[in-house]
């Protein structure tokens, strides 16, 4: 991803200059067998949303440089050291990951992945069985090129029935090719058909975010559709283009389709909310409200969002200026997916079709052993990778603020719930970007009023306990990309 953390001039003399000598505070460890769990508390002690609330983490927690490595050293392993910082019961989301390079490729909409996208649910019989759906294709990928394609049903990798106990290590773990073993819907039960499908995992698979962009002409609207499956700022430019598609179509509604999009970069969700209401500057976007100990030393300017007239590469934006806009969503729309709904909704009328969304409000930082960095101690930017410490390419990604929108409101951990729900019908998914699949015919009937025959209910209702994107190092994440530009001074005196 684009780092707009290069500019992230913020924060905190904590371990360099600010009013404290070098020799205060707590130093690092005498040993470097925990040298990660090090980074993993300075970073946490300064950034995380509930460092106040997290005892292990206060500022006055250890009183010697002892009684702080004895600390350390009391858990060996840094995940579950991380694990252990983490706000019990209200933290679902922050993470870790071994290797900060594919953390950071992987925000990148960069991926090892042999291009299927697909949801797992349980078998529903009393066993630990699973089973698989494909949602869909990445272009240019492995898959791409198979016989494979939405719609279409799994219940075993090379020869193996899938099941709670193996999936992970099945179809997540580091064989670079496997074999799916495909199945078909009989009198409501899925069993195996005979055909296999030989994938292999692509090394840096690219995924650009705009998948379908259409246009439809029905009872005298002009109905545009959006299909965009992840916040991906590189793809910024693309989006761009696909609502100058749209508006050259004089589309006058619009369906977006969040259905898999598990999140990304806030900038992109203020650019997409920008292309949808208008490039209004003076509006309101978010807000974001950081932990306790930090807020404060914020301006108004340095905390709030507006609406932008261009993107980050200084292209005018494409805007449809719209008091309404539809948006199809599932469990697994996420993060920056219900920014866009949350941001809007004090300015459009936001109507949602489909299931419940995630309830992914907060948003985060990347932070890596970096603790030099002027004014972003542990922020990592790709100009400063020789400075990372190089014997430690753990990379944490925990929460470190919430946003909220221009009147406030930012307590949506519960999701959002669908004005019209309807669950996608695992018999009938449907073509993508096409009138007749079921979650836009459901939401072009009501754009159009008119009612026909057809009856909108899902027979076998999808409900997935996981999906492809999910197992990623990205997860379901909202990363915080916003240059603040604030001089280290204004932190004095934080302890």
């Amino acid at each position: 991803m684009k780092k707009y953390a290069l500019a992230l001039v913020v924060f905190l003399f904590l371990y360099i200059s600010c009013s404290k000598n070098d020799d205060d505070g707590i130093q690092g460890p005498g040993t470097p067998s925990v040298s990660t769990q090090d980074f993993m508390w300075k970073a946490m002690n300064i950034w995380y949303f509930w460092q106040s609330d997290v005892e292990n983490l206060a500022d006055d927690r250890f009183a010697t440089n002892e009684e702080y490595t004895t600390f350390l050293e009391s858990e060996e392993d840094p995940a579950a050291f991380f694990n252990g910082q983490l706000r019990f019961g209200e933290d679902r989301f922050s993470f870790f990951n071994e290797d900060y390079k594919e953390l950071t490729e992987n925000l990148s909409g960069i991926s090892r992945s042999n291009g299927v996208e697909f949801g797992l649910f349980f078998a529903g019989d009393g066993s630990d069985n699973i089973f698989g759906y494909v949602r869909y294709i990445i272009a240019n990928s492995d898959a791409s090129n198979k016989d494979i394609s939405r719609g279409e049903l799994f219940s075993g990798v090379d020869g193996q029935t899938l099941t709670e106990g193996n999936y992970r290590d099945l179809l997540f773990g580091d064989n670079a090719s496997y074999t799916l073993n495909m199945a078909d819907i009989q009198d409501g039960n899925v069993v195996p058909n005979g055909k296999n499908v030989a994938l292999t995992k692509q090394d840096g698979l690219v995924e650009n975010p705009v998948f379908i962009t259409e246009a439809f002409e029905l009872n005298g609207r002009t109905i545009g559709y959006l299909m965009y499956n992840g916040f991906t700022n590189e793809f910024d430019e693309n989006l761009n283009a696909a609502f100058g598609q749209l508006k050259s179509a004089g589309v006058t509604d619009l369906v977006l389709d969040f259905r898999y999009n598990s999140g990304g970069s806030v900038n992109s969700s203020r650019l997409l909310s920008s292309m949808v209401y208008g490039t209004n500057t003076n509006d309101v976007y978010i807000r974001q409200r950081w932990n306790d100990k930090l807020q404060g030393q914020f301006s108004e300017e340095n905390l709030v969002d507006f609406f932008a007239d261009q993107t980050s590469e200084g292209s005018p934006l494409n805007t449809l200026n719209l008091s309404e806009v539809y948006i199809i969503t599932t469990n697994s729309s996420a993060s920056a997916s219900e920014l866009v709904i949350n941001g809007l909704n004090p300015y459009v009328n936001v109507i949602k079709v489909g299931d419940t969304t995630r309830g992914k409000n907060e948003f985060s930082l990347t932070l890596v052993d970096d603790p030099d960095r002027d004014g972003a101690p542990f922020v990592y930017s790709p100009s400063r990778e020789n400075q990372i410490n190089p014997d430690n390419q753990w990379a944490i990604q925990p929460l470190v603020g919430r946003n909220e929108n221009s009147v406030g409101f930012s307590d949506y951990t519960a999701g959002f719930a669908p004005d019209i729900l309807l669950s996608e019908d695992l018999e009938n998914l449907g073509v993508l970007g096409d009138p007749s699949e079921p979650l836009l015919a459901r939401a072009i009937e009501e754009i159009t009023g008119i009612v026909g025959k057809r009856e909108f209910r899902a027979k076998m209702p999808v409900k997935p306990f996981t999906d492809s994107k999910k197992q990623r190092p990205i997860g379901d994440n909202m990363i915080l990309d916003k240059p603040l530009n604030l001089s280290p001074a204004v932190f004095k005196g934080i302890n």
